[in-house]
C-alpha cells in the first residue's frame, strides 16, 4: 500500500458518502439522540417507538461509512509514522478496509428517497382464472425465498385464497436492509406462459399478476395526509373461526378521496390496530405514486391508472415451448426459471438498479 492507494480508496469513500446524503443523515442521528435523551421521551410510547425505529434505520446506514472514515484516518496517522515495524500491520488494515469498501458499495446503488425503507408487497392474481391464483402463489413463493436468502422478515397482513388454488391477493410486510431499494424492481404486472396443470387438455396458458412495492411508511410526518381527505369506515369482520363465529365491528376502510386508493384492514382484532395498519399502508400507496408521478406533493397526485397497468407487463417467464425469464425494462434474461421461481433474484434486481441510475 502506498499513499496513491490510500487517497484513491479515501475518493471513493467520500463519493459514497455524498451519494448517499449521509451528512444529512448523520444530522437527523444527532437531533433524534438529543430527543430521545429528553427526561419526557417515554412518556408517549408510541411516539418514542417510531423514534427509536428511525434512529436504529439511520444508525444502521451511517456508521459502516463511518467506520471506514475514521480507519482512513487511522491508516494515514500509522503510516506518518515512518515506521517499517508497522507496514504489515497497515497493509492489513488497508485490505481489511478494501474488502468493507468492495462490499458497501452495493449500498451506492440505494440513493433514492426511500430506498432504505422496508416495504410493503402485495400480490394480486389477474387474467388467467385459477391459473393466475396459482401464478400469484408462485411469485408469493419466490419472494419469500428471496426474504429468507437475505435477512429479510416477511410477514402476512391481508391474504384471500383462491377458491380452487392458488391466492387471489395477499399482502405483506417485508422489514430488512434497503428493502424497498432491492425490491422496487418488482412493482408491476409479472406475465407467466405454461402448461396449465388446471386443464384437462394440457394448453399453453397465459397468466398476470399485478405485483405492487411500496416503502414502508409508518411515521404521519413522512407522507402528510391532509384529514378532510380521508374518509373511514368501520364494519363488521370475520373471525378465525370462519363464517360468523367471532366476527366483531373491527374491521377498517380507509378511501384517500382525491385519489380514490381504497385500503381495507381486518386481520387484527381492534379497530384501532387495524386503522394504523390501513393508514400506514395509504401513505406506502402514496408514497409510491409520488415516485411514479414525480409528485413533491401528496395534493399533487392523480389516481392510479390500474387498467393501464395491466396490460403493462415488466417481466415475462416462460416455462414452455422454452424456459426463460426475462426483464422487458432492462432486456435482462435467464433461462434458469427454477432459480429465479426460487427467488434467485440478483441478476434482475442489479439490473434495474443500473438501468435506472441517473434517471
Amino acid at each position: 500500500m502506498n499513499k496513491e492507494d490510500l487517497h484513491s480508496i479515501q475518493n471513493e469513500i467520500n463519493r459514497a458518502w455524498q451519494a448517499l446524503c449521509l451528512d444529512d443523515v448523520e444530522k437527523q442521528i444527532n437531533q433524534l439522540e438529543l430527543l430521545q435523551a429528553t427526561e419526557t421521551f417515554w412518556q408517549d410510547q408510541s411516539q418514542a417507538q417510531t423514534v427509536v425505529k428511525k434512529l436504529s434505520m439511520l444508525q444502521k446506514r451511517f456508521q459502516p461509512w463511518n467506520k471506514l472514515r475514521s480507519g482512513v484516518a487511522e491508516i494515514r496517522e500509522l503510516s506518518d509514522l515512518n515506521d517499517e515495524s508497522l507496514t504489515k500491520e497497515v497493509n492489513e488494515q488497508y485490505q481489511t478496509l478494501q474488502t468493507q469498501l468492495d462490499e458497501l458499495k452495493e449500498e451506492i446503488k440505494f440513493s433514492g428517497k426511500y430506498d432504505a425503507f422496508d416495504a410493503i408487497l402485495a400480490i394480486h392474481a389477474g387474467a388467467g382464472g385459477t391459473d393466475a391464483q396459482d401464478w400469484a402463489q408462485m411469485l408469493l413463493r419466490m419472494y419469500v425465498r428471496y426474504g429468507e436468502a437475505n435477512d429479510i422478515t416477511v410477514l402476512t397482513i391481508e391474504q384471500s385464497n383462491g377458491e380452487e388454488a392458488g391466492i387471489k391477493s395477499i399482502t405483506l410486510d417485508m422489514s430488512g436492509s434497503y428493502v424497498y431499494g432491492r425490491l422496487k424492481s418488482e412493482h408491476g404486472i409479472h406475465r407467466l406462459v405454461r402448461l396449465s396443470p388446471f386443464n384437462s387438455d394440457n394448453l399453453r396458458q397465459t397468466s398476470f399478476a399485478k405485483v405492487e412495492v411500496m416503502p414502508k411508511i409508518d411515521q404521519p410526518d413522512v407522507v402528510e395526509i391532509d384529514e378532510k381527505d380521508l374518509k373511514i369506515d368501520v364494519y363488521r369482520s370475520g373471525g378465525h373461526g370462519g363464517q360468523s363465529v367471532n366476527t366483531t365491528d373491527s374491521a377498517v376502510r380507509v378511501t384517500h378521496l382525491p385519489t380514490n386508493i381504497v385500503v381495507a384492514i381486518q386481520n387484527e382484532r381492534s379497530q384501532l390496530q387495524n386503522k394504523e395498519t390501513a393508514m400506514t399502508i395509504l401513505r406506502s400507496k402514496l408514497a409510491q405514486l409520488q415516485i411514479e408521478q414525480h409528485a413533491e406533493r401528496v395534493g399533487e397526485l392523480k389516481g392510479p391508472n390500474v387498467s393501464a397497468e395491466w396490460g403493462n407487463q415488466i417481466r415475462s417467464y416462460v416455462l414452455h415451448p422454452y424456459k426463460m425469464v426475462k426483464d422487458l425494462r432492462t432486456k435482462y434474461e435467464t433461462s434458469d426459471v427454477e432459480a429465479v421461481l426460487d427467488g434467485d433474484l440478483k441478476g434482475f434486481i442489479s439490473a434495474y438498479l443500473e438501468h435506472t441510475m441517473g434517471s
